[in-house]
């Protein structure tokens, strides 16, 4: 004669409650361990298809007409959206990049005192851009500069020249009026 309680009899489905067995439940977490990782790597996958690109507008601009711009001025008209002043001087017409060397703001032209003034920690470059004042440790970079076909100003911000290195004199730097 059997001492087992007729309720916990070894008899399939004697227990409802228990919905899977160790097999069952074990069986299922491998394949959904499974199936996900193969869903992880066909989603890696098509997000490799569709690489991030930054699309960034083009470093060269044209900037007009040199007669648009008067001698011993400093021109201010592409400092929002291009960061650059445009210098034209007796002889020759520059393009200086308005990005303080320090730290990356953008300085102010002073008219009145005929300097660029860093508004973050002070520095002061001259009208040409080399710096007398304040932590900057170089002056002003320079920036590519060149006549078109058709005599219109093209700026290219992607080449710059240093002062330090000797480039302000390239010819690249500046136009020869």
């Amino acid at each position: 004669m059997s001492t087992i309680p007729e309720s916990q009899s070894l008899k399939p489905g004697a227990n409802e409650a228990n919905l899977w067995t160790r097999r069952e439940f074990f069986g299922f977490a491998g394949w959904a361990t499974f199936l996900g990782s193969i869903g992880m790597g066909l989603l890696a996958f098509l997000r490799f298809m569709f690489p991030r690109v930054l699309f960034e507008p083009s470093p060269l601009f044209k900037a007009g007409k040199v007669n648009d711009y008067k001698v011993g001025e400093v021109s201010e008209r592409f400092k929002e959206d291009q960061r650059v002043w445009i210098e034209r001087t007796d002889d020759k017409l520059i393009a200086i990049q308005a990005i303080c060397t320090h730290l990356g703001c953008t300085p102010r032209w002073l008219a009145l005192e005929s300097k660029f003034k860093c508004p973050c920690h002070g520095s002061g470059f001259t009208k040409d851009g080399i710096n007398f004042e304040g932590p900057a440790p170089r002056p002003l970079e320079r920036l590519a500069i060149r006549l078109d076909d058709e005599a219109n100003i093209l700026v290219d911000r992607s080449k710059k020249f240093l002062y330090e290195k000797g480039q302000w004199e390239d010819p690249d730097s500046f136009i020869t009026l």
